[in-house]
């Protein structure tokens, strides 16, 4: 055979191996659904330090570290209760490399802001985890027990402001409101003072503003391990593992509440990147580095996706604004 000959077919032969062998890894710009997003950006709606900023954190170092996803950035947006982010993710419509962090507390604050968005407009990505709220106080706080302080709440509601890091409606308030109720109050006696994120209420906490604190565990673990808080009791239904306090049901306060946090996307993406969104998340949870940091957290698993998610989000939008009515906010 010919030299040019062979050299011709060599060629022919090299792409048709191109052609009809597929690739063995998928590269970024495939449009495969564990392709990694280039440019990809989580918004945390509240200050640094609260339990969105946490949540969104320490899922992008599990994505990293199981190398699902790298070079993620993460941005905080704070204000309004988390309705300037939820209003910034809406306005991205389309943007398939942007999601945004958030819980129970949006929900609230959507009616307690008069927000001109609600999470109905986003696209609902997933629900991560639940966790207990703590009842806290400062080291320095005369409180000892829950007993101790419910007793003065009782006596004078209004000189014992509680601080929360979620506007009206969200985790933060819901909880004390139900305590509230369970112990013959009126909500509406309640001095409840919002804060921006958990990182905001505990200075407040530490420096005494508020008589107590009510936030996630996974918020102040840190700051409980190192003895600068004090819990007085958990809101769930079970005592928390390495926290040396009761339920509230254990002290005689007839309450079981648990906040959760997920993810939410900009509405019309595509049902590519909205897949790709979906599934990066399915993924990192089933890593063990997010079960190990669940577990570092105090966080329980509630992993729910896609169509799933957004059923139960309108779900519980339904149930805070049925509260948010009963104290005339909504």
């Amino acid at each position: 055979m010919p030299v040019r000959l062979r050299s011709v077919l060599a060629v022919i032969s090299a792409a048709l191996l191109v052609l009809l062998v597929p690739p063995l890894v998928s590269t970024s710009g495939s449009g495969g659904a564990t392709a990694q997003i280039q440019g990809m950006r989580v918004m945390v709606p509240n200050s640094p330090g609260g339990g969105y900023d946490i949540t969104a954190r320490t899922a992008v170092k599990a994505m990293d570290d199981a190398n699902l996803q790298r070079n993620v950035e993460v941005f905080n947006l704070p204000g309004a209760g988390g309705t300037v982010g939820l209003g910034r993710v809406v306005n991205e419509r389309g943007n398939g490399k942007l999601a945004m962090s958030m819980g129970l507390g949006v929900v609230g604050s959507v009616y307690t802001n008069h927000s001109p968005v609600s999470l109905g407009d986003t696209t609902p990505i997933a629900r991560l985890i639940q966790e207990s709220n703590v009842v806290v106080v400062g080291k320095d706080s005369k409180y000892q027990t829950l007993d101790q302080l419910l007793r003065d709440w009782k006596a004078n509601p209004g000189a014992v402001p509680v601080g929360g890091g979620s506007s009206p409606g969200g985790p933060d308030h819901l909880a004390p409101m139900q305590m509230a109720e369970a112990i013959g109050l009126s909500p509406k006696q309640v001095n409840y003072i919002a804060y921006d994120g958990g990182g905001e209420l505990l200075a407040s906490i530490l420096g005494g503003k508020v008589g107590f604190g009510v936030s996630g565990i996974g918020e102040y673990r840190d700051q409980i391990e190192s003895g600068e808080l004090r819990v007085l009791a958990v809101t769930g239904a079970e005592r928390l593992p390495g926290v040396d306090a009761p339920t509230l049901k254990e002290s005689g306060v007839d309450v079981e509440f648990t906040n959760w946090r997920g993810i939410v996307a900009p509405p019309g993406l595509s049902e590519e990147d909205r897949k790709k969104l979906v599934g990066l998340f399915q993924r990192m949870h089933d890593t063990p580095e997010w079960k190990e940091a669940m577990k570092r957290n105090g966080w329980e698993d509630a992993f729910m996706a896609g169509p799933q998610f957004g059923a139960f989000l309108k779900d519980q939008n339904d149930r805070v604004v049925s509260v948010l009515k009963e104290l005339g906010l909504a």
